[in-house]
């Protein structure tokens, strides 16, 4: 009974809730829904709280958490009185943690320990870029045998724990992507935005659940993307190809007489991504668990940084941030509570990932990719060398 509005109402086991619920006449479903969903109750069972606890309004939302703007003005001019009260400044610190390697390469660092832990062991403001892909709290089996389904109150608990340990790890100008569902990251952005400047709500169309009934059906994951005061030290734009029918090659949308308005580069990359394919041929996969796809990381580390920046990536999982940073000459550090021998050995094939990130970064900043522009030819459509010359005839 882990949870906020449990601890106010002094709820500590099944029967306690079930006999509050009675006692205040309020349907058992309603108040576990207020609960579990962290849910601010509605008008007419709040005012049945308030009449059977004998709390005020004001003493409930302290109790529970939920503060209004009003509230949090009102606790910021007693913050003087509030602070003796709760003594905070005599409150101990806890003492750091040491930690070894548990594999190097030429310019990164494994950990295999507790995020968490590492992070508060490493020095502030050290790293240029962060990328996190923590677990879903979707009660899937990670090799490391976390709980993966944990009570809402605790997920988001632990959640603004390391997300807060990377705000004190990111350098001024450094940027942080995070990898995650949308209804958790509709949280987690609840807790930048208290440190850190928003930039981007990346969408990336890639279906992850199948159809749910009554909902709209899943489709894309979301990335975040902030950093650490006005403007980030490094943002190398992206320009991807146009695009075009897989067939024939002619490109999908008409342009025009605006063709040879476009730039040779290609088109400005948006914030939704068609083009990050799920990882799932045996080919490409190194672990049984979810696997980010090379291109992902690829595009996140070539945008945000620059050759000798330093990368943070604290949940390993497959190694795809360590091996793509390693490549693309980042200096990195991450951090895998569960067995890392898969990481290690994919450093093994990193001859294999270096050509497959080498035909990701040739179809890149350019208008059609080689196969686009032989089908092209082939089916005698423009290409932006052959513009003038139609023009003139």
């Amino acid at each position: 009974m882990n949870n906020n509005l449990y601890f106010a109402l002094n709820i500590q086991n099944d029967k306690d809730l079930k006999t509050f619920a009675k006692a205040a006449g309020i349907k058992l479903a309603r108040l576990k829904y207020y609960a579990e969903e962290m849910i601010y109750p509605h008008k007419s069972d709040l005012d049945k709280i308030l009449h059977f606890t004998g709390f005020s309004e004001l003493e409930f939302q302290l109790k529970t958490g939920f503060l209004n703007t009003k509230l949090k003005q009102l606790l910021a001019s007693k913050s003087a009185d509030i602070a003796k009260l709760l003594n905070v400044g005599n409150q101990c610190k806890s003492t750091e943690e040491h930690f070894k390697p548990v594999f190097t390469t030429q310019l990164g660092e494994l950990y295999q320990t507790d995020s968490i832990k590492l992070m508060k062991s490493l020095p502030k403001e050290s790293m240029d870029l962060i990328f996190a892909d923590p677990p879903f709290n979707l009660d899937k089996s990670y090799e490391s045998g976390i709980n993966d389904k944990l009570s809402k109150q605790a997920y988001l608990d632990w959640t603004e724990e390391w997300v807060l340990g990377c705000v004190d790890l990111l350098k001024e100008g450094g940027s942080l992507f995070i990898w995650n569902l949308p209804v958790w990251n509709t949280y987690i952005s609840e807790i930048l935005n208290k440190y850190l400047t928003f930039r981007h709500w990346i969408a990336v169309d890639i279906k992850y659940r199948l159809p749910i009934k009554n909902k709209l059906y899943p489709s894309h994951y979301s990335l975040l993307y902030y950093i650490k005061g006005d403007k980030p030290s490094t943002y190398n734009g992206e320009r991807r190809p146009l695009e075009v029918c897989r067939h024939c090659g002619g490109e999908i949308r008409d342009y025009g007489g605006y063709k040879d308005k476009l730039n040779p580069l290609g088109i400005n990359l948006t914030d939704v991504w068609h083009d990050i394919p799920p990882v799932r041929h045996s080919k490409y996969k190194t672990r049984s668990s979810n696997e980010l796809p090379l291109k992902l990381l690829e595009r996140i580390i070539s945008m945000a940084s620059n050759e000798g920046d330093t990368v943070f990536d604290p949940f390993g999982g497959s190694g795809t941030t360590y091996i793509t940073s390693e490549i693309l000459r980042r200096k990195w550090i991450g951090c895998e509570i569960g067995p890392t021998d898969t990481i290690q050995e994919r450093f093994n094939g990193i001859d294999f990932h270096q050509e497959v990130i080498s035909r990701i970064q040739k179809e890149k900043n350019v208008p059609f990719s080689e196969e686009t522009r032989r089908k092209r030819i082939q089916n005698k459509h423009w290409l932006p060398d052959t513009l003038g010359e139609k023009q003139k005839s």
